[in-house]
């Protein structure tokens, strides 16, 4: 599938790309042949092809939860260049 020129003008709009003109030859080029390779794409015979989102099985790698004591928080201050009243003390973001 060729694009013209005006086509890749609008994409470019979209993408709010600034090209100039060899650019946009160029451009107009590369996406044709995508547009070409999805073509010849088309033309797979999928029949009796499950439709799928994952190719690879999913497996879960996270831990289960678990209740676990917490960190004292004398601990978790212990290396805090400021803290107040057993807080974390940090500047404040606006004023």
């Amino acid at each position: 599938m060729a694009l013209t020129m005006e086509d890749v003008r609008k994409v470019a709009l979209l993408a709010r790309l600034r090209l100039s003109d060899d650019e946009l030859a160029v451009m107009q080029q590369q996406l044709s042949s995508i547009l070409g390779y999805v073509d010849m794409l088309q033309e797979v015979d999928v029949t009796g092809v499950p439709t799928t989102a994952q190719v690879t099985d999913v497996v879960n790698i996270v831990r289960p939860d678990e209740v676990r004591p917490s960190l004292p928080v004398e601990a978790a201050l212990e290396n805090a260049p400021d803290q107040a009243e057993g807080y974390f003390r940090v500047k404040p973001v606006f004023e």
